[in-house]
């Protein structure tokens, strides 16, 4: 998978054909020969129209099986980022529906797309557009100095709440009457883009960012999300989990090789 994300930052940094959009590159190279059906209602994306901090911007996606098919991953693609394939959700056991929110950090103004697919193959695509203010945050400093950020690099802090407090209109009557609750992962992580400058030495960072977040229900493998540089410094990854969810286990790898581990029991509600 990541060496997929590196492809298509290469194939797309000559700049896509005239008169075509980054999506028309992208489709063909992420999901070749597979129709994408337009999810209508099956999709619904919170977004900003305009991002007030292009380096941490929190985008929802609220996922439904159509007609009652089962979903085992989800894509997110900010076709204009130099990795564009931002987010890829896999679940362990396909569900009929998912909660997914992040924080992530956008280059420019660019079109957002969700695929989901469901167990038969069938794929189905969702978009929205979203302005920022130009920072290129992509290439922007650091927020934090990259030396100190090391030293707490990988640390986790979980929380669980009931999912109809945080999720899209569209989620919460469902969320209410399952009692579906939302896992929220924070990552303590510089999310070294391989853009950005040292301040002091003006030489390039090493990439460095998280590239798997692998969680861990009760015991049970429950879903991995694969990273890539458009995850904000110091990410927070969401998920709707079961509301019964006594144990939350957290498995993060970077790209540097460094592995850490959180856990939490949670009491009911």
């Amino acid at each position: 998978m990541r060496r997929l994300f590196l492809a298509l930052a290469l194939s797309l940094a000559a700049g896509p054909a005239l008169a075509q959009t980054a999506w028309d590159e992208l489709r063909p190279m992420l999901f070749p020969d597979h129709e994408l059906i337009p999810a209508g209602p099956h999709i619904a994306i919170t977004s900003p129209y305009r991002t007030e901090d292009d380096a941490r911007t929190p985008i929802g996606v609220h996922v439904e099986g159509p007609e009652g098919r089962l979903i085992d991953r989800v894509t997110v693609v900010l076709d204009e980022n130099p990795m564009p394939v931002s987010a890829v959700v896999e679940l362990a056991r396909p569900l009929p529906a998912l909660f997914l929110d992040l924080t992530l950090r956008f280059n420019g103004a660019t079109a957002l797309h969700v695929v989901a697919e469901t167990t038969d193959g069938g794929l189905f695509v969702a978009e929205t557009h979203v302005k920022t203010s130009g920072q290129g945050a992509c290439a922007a400093p650091p927020g934090s100095d990259p030396v100190a950020a090391l030293a707490d690099l990988g640390q986790m802090r979980i929380e669980m709440a009931p999912l109809a407090h945080a999720a899209p209109p569209t989620a919460r009557l469902a969320a209410l009457t399952t009692r579906e609750g939302r896992i929220d992962i924070d990552i303590r992580h510089p999310s070294h883009s391989g853009l950005q400058k040292d301040q002091v030495s003006l030489l390039f960072i090493p990439p460095r960012y998280v590239e798997t977040v692998a969680v861990a229900l009760d015991g049970q493998p429950y879903a991995t999300i694969t990273g890539s540089i458009s995850l904000s410094e110091n990410p927070r990854i969401g998920l709707s989990a079961p509301g019964a969810t006594r144990l939350v286990e957290v498995t993060m790898k970077d790209t540097s090789g460094t592995v850490t581990t959180a856990s939490r029991q949670l009491p009911g509600y």
